[in-house]
């Protein structure tokens, strides 16, 4: 906090236009909020002296998402450098895998630009509370996480479509692409486009990896069932 007790918010995105939207945007919906605005953490960097007292930091990353080459690490130093300031990102996505990224890499929250200003605000708000916000909607994908209903429970089955899901089921089994196929009556090829939309959603770079990342999620099961 300031002097003045009126908390100070940077916002960090290299997109000019966007960031002073969006700021201008904040300030109608927290007036007794003061805003800062970087185009990148290095630009925060060299001006850091002049706001000693800075409450809380937006680093907005867009369309480009936690995985991509040096946005994780960037965060995770930045979180580092700035302590104890909490860090929010905010990004075009609400895909839990880039929540939980973010979150991994010590962020203290995760703003989708499907919100509006207002929830927006009432993020900031939390963070400057000592809280974390993360949107509702990876509360929902999680939901059958926390379900207590049994073997029928499939972590992070909100992460995936029906059809999606079987594939995960056949791939935990392992199953060829082929018997796959013949098991869910799909082509091979549709099995590969699933395959590589699982690949995705997963942050998996190959077959094996998502192997891996399966027998995480189904601990109850370990082992291909053969």
């Amino acid at each position: 906090m300031l002097a003045d007790n009126i908390p100070e918010v940077v916002v960090i995105d290299r997109r000019q236009l966007e960031r002073e939207c969006f700021v201008c945007g904040l300030m109608a919906q927290n007036p007794d909020t003061r805003f800062a605005t970087f185009g990148s953490l290095q630009e925060w960097r060299d001006s850091q002296q002049n706001h000693p007292s800075v409450s809380v930091i937006l680093v907005v990353i867009g369309s480009r998402k936690m995985t991509d080459l040096g946005v994780a690490g960037d965060i995770a130093k930045a979180v580092q450098e700035f302590a104890p300031v909490p860090i929010v990102v905010v990004a075009d996505t609400d895909d839990l895998s880039q929540i939980l990224k973010a979150l991994e890499c010590g962020a203290k929250g995760f703003i989708p630009t499907t919100v509006g200003l207002r929830v927006a605000a009432e993020a900031i708000s939390m963070t400057l509370a000592g809280g974390v916000f993360v949107p509702a909607s990876s509360i929902m994908a999680m939901r059958n996480v926390i379900d207590t209903g049994g073997p029928t429970v499939r972590p992070m089955a909100g992460l995936f479509t029906e059809r999606q899901m079987a594939v995960v089921e056949a791939l935990r089994r392992g199953r060829a692409n082929k018997i796959i196929a013949h098991e869910l009556q799909l082509r091979e090829s549709t099995v590969k486009v699933h395959i590589r939309n699982i690949m995705k959603k997963l942050n998996a770079t190959n077959r094996t990896e998502v192997a891996f990342k399966i027998r995480d999620m189904f601990p109850e099961q370990s082992g291909p069932d053969i």
